[in-house]
């Protein structure tokens, strides 16, 4: 049985006209779960609910086998979690904005957090309104690594930064969980983050998890195939997101080694999916099961 560091069982949160649906996630122990959806999927409700800022409905969130709630003060000693636009003191220093942050942790590490000012490239003596959002968000992952936690949850870490900024911050998920203690659950719209670093995938739309899945199983197994408009008919039901245009269709195929078993691919063209091609296709809703 695996060592589980997030699981959220049947979570239900409504408000206003948006409503979060029976979300069932498991994150194992020394993994990287990319947790993809459109702006507006529910990603950041999701993260808010599994940090106790807002409150659930129904269903169950336990974070190291531990309920999020009761276990709330434990939790959040090992959890590093930055949001989307982290919040700090604009007006005051890094390191005024660190000395502030530190006390609410019990294990904070002033040598870590040293090393990775000087690995980041930050100047603590910098106002933080004087810092990019590229250096705001490292600034913001220091402080997030420098308690020694076991779970980093990071809602749109790679959002809006530049290819260099956001890669350098995907190496450092990377060698987060490379003694495989440790995991990292993450959000993002932009799926080759998650397609580098992911080894779980979960995709979340208009609040309804429609897949959660080892990202190399859905790049293996599932397929794009296309081909003449003219024998779509025969594929139909195994086709998801079907696209049409006048002379040829595409869709996904979700278990291919099975379709090549029931049908005559020999007319069709086989494509492997990138997680891109995946979300787009399964956001369409057609044939989807």
């Amino acid at each position: 049985m695996k060592d589980n560091m997030l699981e959220i069982i049947n979570l239900c949160k409504s408000y206003g006209n948006f409503e979060l649906s029976d979300v069932n996630i498991s994150l194992p122990r020394g993994y990287i779960m990319g947790f993809i959806g459109a702006n507006g999927a529910g990603k950041t409700t999701t993260i808010k609910l599994i940090m106790n800022m807002i409150k659930k409905d129904s269903g169950e969130i336990r974070v190291f086998g531990k309920d999020h709630v009761k276990y709330e003060l434990y939790i959040k000693n090992k959890v590093g979690y930055v949001s989307e636009q982290p919040v700090f003191y604009e007006n005051q220093t890094v390191a005024w904005n660190v000395n502030f942050a530190k006390k609410f942790y019990d294990e904070w590490d002033d040598a870590l957090f040293e090393d990775l000012l000087t690995r980041f490239n930050i100047d603590s003596s910098k106002k933080i309104n004087q810092l990019s959002k590229g250096m705001k968000m490292k600034t913001a992952l220091a402080i997030a690594l420098s308690h020694h936690p076991e779970l980093l949850i990071l809602d749109e870490p790679t959002s809006g930064l530049d290819p260099i900024v956001r890669d350098e911050l995907l190496g450092i998920l990377m060698e987060f969980i490379q003694d495989e203690s440790r995991s990292v659950f993450f959000s993002s719209h932009i799926t080759s983050d998650i397609e580098k670093i992911g080894d779980y995938v979960t995709f979340i739309d208009n609040g309804r998890i429609i897949l959660s899945e080892e990202k190399d199983k859905i790049l293996d197994e599932w397929k794009i195939v296309k081909g003449d408009i003219n024998l779509m008919n025969n594929y139909k039901k195994d086709l998801i997101g079907l696209e049409q245009t006048r002379t040829h269709f595409k869709a996904l195929v979700k278990d291919f080694d099975a379709f090549k078993a029931k049908y005559d691919i020999s007319s069709l063209v086989i494509d492997k999916p990138t997680l891109d091609d995946v979300l787009l296709h399964l956001t369409k809703k057609e044939n989807l099961r």
